[in-house]
């Protein structure tokens, strides 16, 4: 036939034969009662495409000739477009297929059973007859009732249930439209669908679930609810500032519980315990952010400035830290495996990092360092000498350049005692034996130079030691440190009981008097001693004062020492020991003058530091304003201190008067460095 120019005859029968079988074919599926309705869509479906296949086949010479020439729909897809055109968009089939099929859906989010194998038939006969049918006569109204369906069912939950189990069931709705998506809708369906659970569930009542009275966020993290914290987190990152939500509750939670612990005067009351509490909490929240909310480094950092905040809204915190340190140090890491101690002094230079004042840890840790290793009180070298190696990397060289010095004196104090010992044993005798720590000045922390008369037969020794240093050294000078030795010393009490006492050198220069008296007023051990009143006072209390150590008697007995008091040898003092400590060189917190004075030290320091960061930043730049001058003094000592502006601003004054700078003649704001 289009060999012989019937083509156009040909095409507009087939048109009309397959309109009239149609229109048959749509009057059965009508017909078809309930739910065999589907079944019946289905059944001739297949048979249409069947039927096609075989037409198809037959008019293949029109297809491939006729059809391209004159531009016509070719023959498989007429058919399609016949189908949709009498079948799907007829009145009656159409309004009924868009209803049975959003009933199946109900159905199915109510639990009931459905015949899934004959959805996926009839959404995939709307895929092939084009996306825009399935989209228009089936999506389109299932985003639309899905959204009205979730509305009411969020409000009801909402309503009746805790955070938690609200958001298990906003789970298991999400994970139910993803399964009905991979059974039997179009796979670009699930972003669709699944946004709609997102936008009606989660993103419409996150702030009132976050905020829950007893279940919302805060409690889940006071109660380390980890499962439910990781759900949270999961359905919250799938809508826009939902994690940005999460993020600033917690923020604020951190710094909040930060504050209320910083301003707990029970807390601040033992410094130690106040920073495990810290490392305490900082595990709680590590755990929290790995377990529930995937290690997100967004959290991690969000942690990490609450910290640095709270901490160093407490001036005391690098202190704190020191003693910390300083009390595993002596005694808290007994018995503890290498493992463990790493662990733990990684832990302290996670607190140290958030300090600004990096150099007032410094400074309190060299004092305790120094105390440690003078008192012989540290349990572990390798652990002292690894924390060192931290701060070293932290910080860079010059931050514990003096620390490494003290371990090296003590070292060559060591050598230099088997020297003496060498050649001054026959010497010594049965007098007292002398241990003597050689300190480079600039590397230990400087202590004042305190008068106290040592006793004869000490002297004696300490003269022989002073001989033999300064002829093997030259160009050095000693100068005795007494108020940070030590001593053992042999006693003999009543009915001939005996101790052994490790004092304090003050309290050995106090004791060896009563050798030759019973009773010594304050003033005569004063004047004899020559011990600084505040120092004397704290020894004589040590002595006297305090229970199971009182080896002193006090007249009139009291807790405090005055000028008027009078002290005698306690004959009747016992011991279950034989060995006796009396007074600590533990490191306490300092008192508020005492602090107060560090303070002062740790600024006098600071301002040669401050001024030799102006003379590079100007030496390199020439000339510079003054707020520039500030952002890059800040900039380049943030690592050890927060320099404060006004600091920076009288150290540049200071180095106009020493004439190192200029003001610009120009403009008064900027300065000129002069080379």
């Amino acid at each position: 036939m289009v060999l012989h120019k019937f083509g156009e005859k040909l095409y507009s029968g087939l048109v009309t034969t397959m309109t009239s079988h149609l229109k048959e074919i749509s009057n059965s599926i009508e017909a078809a009662q309930g739910g065999l309705f589907l079944d019946e869509l289905n059944r001739k479906w297949a048979e249409h495409n069947k039927a096609l296949q075989m037409i198809r086949d037959i008019l293949m010479y029109m297809d491939r000739t006729f059809i391209p020439n004159t531009h016509k729909t070719p023959v498989h897809e007429l058919g399609l477009n016949l189908w949709r055109d009498v079948i799907i968009h007829s009145h009656a089939i159409q309004s009924r297929l868009q209803a049975i099929l959003l009933e199946n859906v109900r159905r199915e989010r109510s639990g009931e059973v459905i015949d899934r194998g004959l959805m996926r038939s009839i959404t995939k006969m709307l895929m092939d007859l084009g996306p825009s049918v399935y989209q228009d006569d089936f999506e389109k109204h299932f985003l639309e009732v899905s959204a009205d369906f979730y509305r009411l069912e969020s409000q009801e939950f909402i309503e009746s249930c805790d955070c938690g189990e609200y958001l298990k069931k906003a789970e298991r709705r999400l994970n139910e439209e993803i399964e009905r998506v991979s059974h039997y809708l179009d796979t670009r369906s699930e972003v669709k669908i699944t946004n709609v659970v997102e936008t009606e569930m989660i993103e419409s009542h996150m702030h009132r679930l976050v905020q829950m009275e007893n279940s919302g966020l805060i409690n889940m993290i006071v109660d380390e609810k980890y499962e439910d914290l990781g759900r949270m987190y999961c359905l919250f990152r799938r809508v826009s500032n939902g994690l940005v939500l999460i993020r600033d509750v917690m923020t604020s939670y951190i710094r909040d519980t930060g504050k209320q612990l910083l301003t707990d005067p029970e807390r601040l009351k033992d410094p130690v315990d106040f920073v495990q509490h810290l490392l305490d909490l900082k595990d709680k929240y590590d755990k929290i952010i790995t377990s529930a909310f995937r290690n997100d480094k967004t959290f991690q950092n969000a942690l990490n400035s609450s910290f640095e905040y709270f901490i160093n809204l407490n001036s005391r915190s690098p202190e704190f830290i020191s003693l910390f340190v300083d009390d595993k140090l002596r005694k808290g890491l007994r018995g503890v495996t290498e493992e463990d101690v790493e662990l733990l002094l990684d832990k302290v230079m996670m607190l140290f990092r958030y300090l600004q004042e990096k150099d007032v840890f410094e400074k309190y840790y060299k004092q305790h360092l120094a105390k440690r290793l003078l008192s012989g009180k540290s349990v572990s070298d390798d652990a002292e000498r690894s924390l060192i190696v931290k701060l070293k990397t932290e910080c860079g060289y010059q931050f514990t350049s003096k620390l490494e010095g003290m371990f090296t004196d003590m070292k060559t104090s060591q050598d230099t005692m088997q020297g003496f010992h060498a050649s001054h044993g026959s010497d010594i005798g049965d007098g007292p034996m002398l241990s003597v720590q050689v300190l480079t000045t600039g590397s230990w922390p400087t202590q004042p130079i305190t008068t106290c008369k040592l006793p004869a037969e000490i002297l004696g020794i300490c003269e022989k030691f002073r001989n033999y240093y300064l002829g093997t050294h030259t160009g050095r000078r000693l100068s005795w440190q007494t108020n940070m030795g030590t001593a053992d010393l042999k006693a003999t009490f009543g009915k001939g009981q005996k101790h052994e006492l490790n004092v304090s050198t003050y309290q050995m220069c106090v004791l060896m008097l009563f050798n030759d008296a019973d009773r010594l007023s304050y003033k005569e051990i004063e004047q004899v001693t020559e011990i600084p009143t505040f120092d004397l006072k704290r020894c004589l209390q040590s002595l006297a004062c305090v229970k199971g150590k009182n080896v002193l008697r006090k007249e009139p007995m009291s807790k405090d020492i005055v000028d008027t008091d009078t002290f005698l040898f306690n004959d009747k003092y016992t011991s279950k020991f034989f060995k006796v400590k009396i007074g600590t060189v533990a490191a306490q917190r300092e008192s508020e003058s005492e602090n107060q004075e560090t303070r002062q030290r740790v600024e006098e320091d600071r301002k040669p530091q401050i001024e030799a960061a102006i003379v590079r930043i100007m030496k390199a730049r020439r000339v510079l304003d003054h707020n520039n001058i500030v952002a890059e003094v800040t900039k380049q000592l943030q690592s050890r201190f927060l320099p404060n502006p006004v600091v920076i601003k009288k150290r540049i004054e200071s180095l106009i008067e020493r004439e190192f700078l200029e003001r610009d003649k120009g403009d008064r704001k900027l300065y000129r460095y002069l080379a």
